[in-house]
């Protein structure tokens, strides 16, 4: 097995089985899961903002209304919502797809004009960016953290959501895009 953060494929794998043809299997397979792609919006609390593509969301719980995302440790968002315990999801209109290419490294903030990488963005209850163009979010504050490998798995309650667009706009998946996170 390689060390985490090696340059070799991880383990564990059957007996007999090329580890390199294996660990390639496996990132086909998952690349396959469905998922969704987000902004995630992320601050210090003061100068600092962020703005992120994300895939690895997913609601938790109902009762309280909680939602999981899976963040690289070695990330800009990684360091802000560690450092403020709060996020904010905007889900994309599939028609702006080309949107999430712009939030793949850290951005270029302008806080006069209240934009990330020239988009348009507003705050709500926690004061994490939210897109304008977002067809809805949800503004969240962290309740949990685990350790998730070279991620950390962030839960977070939903103290404020809406739609800034039509309830019933198609939303961008990562199976509209030829983007693949995973493996």
């Amino acid at each position: 097995m390689a060390e985490p953060g090696g340059s070799g494929p991880i383990g564990p794998y059957p007996d007999g089985v090329d580890h390199d043809e294996y660990d390639r299997l496996r990132r086909r397979v998952l690349w396959t899961f469905p998922s969704g792609l987000y902004i995630l919006g992320s601050t210090d609390g003061d100068q600092r903002r962020n703005g992120m593509t994300i895939n690895w969301v997913t609601q938790v719980s109902f009762d309280p209304k909680l939602v999981g995302v899976g963040i690289e440790k070695s990330a800009l968002t990684h360091e802000l919502v560690t450092a403020t315990n709060i996020f904010a999801l905007s889900t994309v209109h599939r028609e702006d797809r080309a949107v999430v290419r712009k939030f793949t490294k850290p951005v270029e903030v302008d806080l006069a004009a209240k934009t990330l990488n020239g988009f348009a963005y507003l705050e709500r209850v926690t004061g994490a960016p939210i897109l304008t163009q977002a067809a809805a979010f949800i503004d969240c504050e962290v309740r949990n953290q685990f350790d998730a490998g070279n991620h950390t798995f962030f839960v977070g309650e939903i103290v404020d959501a809406g739609f800034l667009g039509a309830e019933d706009a198609p939303i961008l998946r990562m199976e509209d895009t030829r983007m693949n996170y995973g493996g």
